[in-house]
């Protein structure tokens, strides 16, 4: 095996077009637009031989087996679902440490040995059929369970019999962003879907016009009964949630991934079933807790950048008579479940959870003691359980369910994973940073405790930014992968996201994207300025909104980073909105149609801004070949420029996964293979040497 040479490399060429827009009066010339047509022959061809070259690259560095076989070895321990609590029965996933895909178990008390109910790495022998999601009928008896196929974020819901393992003969199809709400007698559920596709538009259409739709158990998808729909609100999704008592059908009402949405509701014991509009201003975000009778609890944003709990009568439903249950504090409300009638509350506080149990009237119960700094990812339990289970992580520990007395606040652990490496064996340290304006915001730095802090080791810079979205300490192998080889793992909270409330997120959104990428370039100076990193040990890399905030920092500042690792992001700020679900991103970007957005959004668009003077970092660029979340033509048409454009001898790579998506229900298999490839290109690019 030879080491490879990036000077010897040529790269697939790739036809680059006349083709120009004019938009707003701008010449936006778009030379590789005939890649959007991801399954012409053409297109077809380019990704082949794209993969010919990474492969051949990726085969030639000599640590690479080494890696894969210390990310297997550090991926294989028992990996446990937070359970579902069903008419006395427990329902949760469990991987026994390698296979693709977890299994479903259950089990009728905690002390009984759990029973498989559902295995779909019997389904397809690559293990690209997921199970994305389940619901549970109120009697336990039945499970309505979504499937998906090569990552795609289309699902396919059938009907399994608990007791039996049988699967009835019902088939739901064209259903994204949905869950199913069973009615309290288990005959069906409500759920929402789309209208079919055209057949070669399946991953590319835009997803217009979603309706709710009411299915009776052992019947045809045809002969269900549309709900509701709203042609004159193309944009709407309906996400519904039977109430406890199974009196009424809650329906959120969202745009897009815009954080406002709508509070709509069924009252099912009434004959005519008129739809009422509860919450109809789209002025904030309600978050549905659960209800007593005609009391409803949200989580909502109204007039609280961080979060409080309100109560709702369905009665009275005039905001003067609302009643605030948990105030707005200084620590971020994140999530809060109501749970054997108290609210389990999680809250970030600089970016770290903190677990509290309160009771309905506001009143503080007691804190619950978490093992570190670290994230309570989920919670899950109803007003009618005792227990409440939650997924506590940190950089170094992986998801640990708990089980939580809500009376007592006694926690126990509910399944304690054997680990094949010792968590104590890393540090995780948080310093604050100061971007262009002097706005702070916060870095986690992780380490092995062994591995030096002088600045010779390769540090790995990772961040998003952007959708109100959180990054707090959480476990992944790929981290840890690299921190046991010797890395450095360091994360950075940016504006955009949600550590700090809806001024932090809005303080990165729209006109002011800006400043995530200013915040993200401040973070990669002070890991230089302070010894943590040295620029040419300095990689950074991000995913889908953080593989736009890589590629915007790669081609504003090509000369202060070692390497990039951009994944399936959002390349071209001008067309992202024409594809799939694109059009919702709206929200956070702005629409490239507003002639002052155009120009926010072409100054940093990743595609648009690489210059043919430039020599760019090694670079490698992953996607899936039906991404139908951020559309790969992004990837493509960002690789081809790149490699068209680069005045330098560093690599251009672009690594495209085959029957792969966004990277929902990725096998294990593919998983470990994009691990091993990414981290065997930086240590390659980064000279990191031999692995501890």
């Amino acid at each position: 095996m030879t080491d490879p040479d990036p000077t010897a490399l040529t790269y697939p060429k790739a036809r680059a077009s006349e083709h120009v827009d004019i938009l707003h009066g701008v010449s936006v010339p778009d030379p590789y637009r005939w890649m959007e047509e991801i399954d012409s022959e053409e297109t077809r061809e380019w990704i082949a031989a794209q993969n010919g070259l990474t492969a051949a690259y990726l085969s030639g560095i000599p640590l690479r087996e080494s890696i894969r076989l210390r990310v297997k070895q550090l991926w294989d321990f028992e990996k446990f679902g937070v359970p579902e609590q069903r008419n006395g029965r427990l329902f949760f996933t469990r991987n026994d440490g390698l296979q693709n895909q977890p299994v479903l178990y259950w089990t009728d008390s905690i002390t009984d040995e759990p029973k498989p109910l559902l295995d779909v790495n019997a389904l397809a022998a690559d293990g690209t059929i997921a199970l994305i999601d389940f619901a549970l009928s109120e009697d336990a008896k039945f499970l309505a369970y979504g499937l998906a196929e090569a990552g795609s974020d289309w699902q396919e819901w059938r009907i399994r019999e608990v007791k039996t393992g049988r699967d009835l003969d019902d088939l739901l199809r064209w259903t994204k962003f949905t869950h199913p709400a069973w009615t309290k007698d288990g005959d069906g559920f409500f759920y929402s879907r789309f209208d079919p596709p055209e057949e070669k538009a399946t991953y590319k259409a835009a997803n217009y016009d979603q309706k709710l739709y009411y299915h009776r158990l052992d019947t045809h998808q045809d002969e269900d009964r549309l709900v509701y729909e709203r042609p004159d609100h193309p944009e709407w999704r309906f996400f519904c949630e039977t109430t406890h008592d199974g009196r009424h059908l809650v329906i959120t009402v969202g745009k897009g991934t815009h954080r406002e949405n709508g509070i709509f509701y069924l009252d099912l014991d009434d004959p005519k079933r008129d739809m009422v509009e509860l919450l109809s201003e789209f002025d904030a975000a309600y978050e549905f807790l659960g209800s007593d009778a005609a009391l409803c609890y949200f989580l909502t944003n109204l007039d609280a950048p961080r979060s409080r709990v309100i109560g709702v009568d369905l009665a009275r439903p005039d905001r003067a008579d609302w009643n605030e249950i948990i105030p707005e504090t200084e620590d971020v409300l994140q999530a809060v479940k109501l749970v054997g009638g108290r609210f389990v509350a999680a809250s970030l506080r600089d970016a770290h959870s903190r677990l509290t149990v309160i009771d309905k009237d506001g009143r503080s119960r007691h804190d619950v003691a978490l093992p570190g700094i670290g994230s309570v990812t989920l919670i899950s339990g109803r007003s009618c359980d005792r227990h409440a289970y939650y997924l506590y992580t940190s950089f170094a520990t992986p998801g640990t369910v708990y089980r939580l007395d809500t009376q007592t606040g006694e926690t126990t652990v509910f399944r304690p994973p054997q680990l094949p490496f010792d968590s104590d064996a890393y540090v995780t340290e948080q310093i604050f940073v100061e971007s262009k304006d002097q706005t702070r915001f916060p870095l986690f730095i992780s380490r092995k405790k062994t591995a030096s802090s002088e600045g010779v080791s390769p540090t790995y810079l990772y961040g998003y930014g952007g959708y109100n979205i959180p990054l707090s300490p959480t476990f992944s192998v790929a981290h840890l992968a690299w921190m046991d080889m010797g890395g450095v793992y360091v994360q950075a909270c940016l504006r955009g996201g949600g550590e700090y409330g809806d001024a932090w997120h809005e303080a990165g959104s729209k006109a002011n994207r800006q400043n995530v990428f200013d915040d993200f370039i401040a973070a990669a100076e002070w890991l230089i300025a302070n010894n943590v990193a040295t620029r040419q040990k300095l990689a950074i890399g991000g995913r889908s909104n953080g593989g736009l905030l890589v590629g915007a920092c790669m081609t504003q500042r090509p000369d202060l980073y070692g390497a990039c690792l951009p994944a399936v992001g959002v390349m071209d700020m001008l067309r992202f909105h024409k594809f799939t679900v694109g059009w919702g991103w709206v929200s956070d970007y702005g629409s490239p149609d507003d002639p002052a957005m155009f120009k926010v959004l072409h100054a940093y668009s990743p595609y648009h801004n690489i210059d043919s003077d430039t020599a760019y970092p090694p670079t490698l660029i992953t996607t899936g070949d039906h991404d139908d979340r951020v559309y790969p033509a992004h990837s493509y048409k960002f690789a081809a420029r790149l490699q068209e454009r680069q005045a330098g001898p560093a690599p251009i790579l672009i690594r495209i996964d085959t029957r792969a998506g966004h990277g929902l229900g990725k096998p294990t298999d593919k998983l470990i293979d994009e691990i091993t490839d990414g981290w065997s290109f930086l240590w390659h690019v980064l000279g990191g040497g031999s692995i501890e």
